[in-house]
């Protein structure tokens, strides 16, 4: 009878434990190989942070280059499916799906990766987070400038896209690289190494920091940077998404430690770390004794021109959609320029 008895005062007690006391481990989903300066050194640092916050009542299991099955497209499913806890991907990997939120990705929006996540995260809050129903967003960052780089040919003016098959991470890129006179090639970043050893494609387009991760400066000669006094050629959107439900799911205070590790601190600081981490891939490729060209501002307007009409058929495109496109352009422009100017 006593034992029951314990067996019973124990069940209740256990039941009542607080739930402070919870413990969580997150399943977290990316394509990126391990070793790669997103996940190292802002995924990695944002998982330990957010266990030292709980005090160790949060942890991650990370799931690196897709390791949970599927392809980079599905990340955005498999967080609203519940696959996975938290992803990080690009919206723009599903073509057309999160037109909003494309904005960023026009030519030469961006300057640097710090004060356009800013932009980016402010955006989402006020205009863009219907495209994103069933998940608790983290974050929203781009990453820095991205650039051409070529296997076999330099480019140095318009008219040397011409022939070149690129690839390109997103369908605004995509379309940049037609109206530049190149063939675009769209895959995820983890099939761009194979495509340039098969000669599949010529070129492509990347920030620095991602480079390295794929060793595409090994498999690249050329880099054809832009005038840093311009803007970008392009940028990419990438989001720190979570399940809804799983968020849901916590525990009051492990809630504050998640709000407390997301928005737009996590946003600026994310972009802050691709800028810094631009240097040191751009050295890899010079040690290697690849060729480096800076496209002239003067260039760099024709580059402009030939690309101006992305920017009207995006404004169609989310106006047809019951936006007010040419509004939202302009927000997202003057959002870039205001932390451009706080930095």
């Amino acid at each position: 009878m006593r034992i029951a008895r314990s067996i019973v005062v124990a069940a209740f007690a256990a039941a009542a434990l607080p739930a402070a006391a919870q413990e969580v481990t997150l399943k977290v989903h990316h394509f990126w190989p391990p070793g790669a300066m997103p996940p190292s050194q802002l995924l990695v640092p944002w998982c330990d942070k957010i266990a030292k916050d709980s005090g160790n009542r949060l942890k991650c299991q990370i799931y690196p280059a897709m390791q949970l099955g599927g392809t980079p497209p599905q990340l955005v499913d498999q967080v609203k499916d519940g696959v996975a806890d938290i992803v990080w991907t690009l919206p723009g990997y599903t073509a057309g799906r999160f037109p909003l939120m494309e904005v960023f990705e026009l030519p030469f929006m961006s300057a640097n990766a710090e004060a356009t996540s800013q932009a980016a995260w402010e955006y989402y809050e006020k205009f863009a987070q219907k495209e994103f129903p069933g998940v608790k967003m983290l974050a929203v960052n781009v990453h820095d400038n991205g650039f051409v780089n070529t296997r076999e040919k330099q480019v140095k003016v318009l008219a040397d896209f011409k022939g070149l098959k690129m690839r390109a991470p997103t369908r605004q890129t995509n379309k940049m690289l037609a109206a530049l006179g190149a063939t675009p090639v769209a895959m995820p970043l983890p099939a761009l190494a194979d495509a340039l050893s098969k000669g599949v494609v010529d070129g492509y387009l990347l920030p620095w920091e991602v480079i390295p991760s794929i060793k595409a400066h090994e498999l690249t000669r050329y880099h054809s940077e832009t005038d840093p006094k311009s803007r970008a050629l392009y940028t990419a959107v990438f989001t720190l998404q979570m399940n809804q439900a799983k968020y849901d799911s916590l525990p009051a205070d492990l809630k504050k430690v998640i709000d407390a590790n997301s928005g737009a601190a996590v946003a600026r600081s994310f972009g802050r770390q691709w800028d810094a981490s631009a240097p040191p891939a751009r050295k890899l490729a010079q040690d290697r004794g690849n060729t480096f060209y800076t496209i002239p501002a003067a260039e760099l307007a024709n580059w402009e021109k030939a690309t101006a009409n992305l920017d009207d058929d995006w404004v169609k495109d989310v106006s047809a959609k019951g936006n007010d496109g040419k509004a939202l352009l302009q927000s997202a422009r003057d959002m870039i320029k205001k932390y451009e100017a706080a930095k």
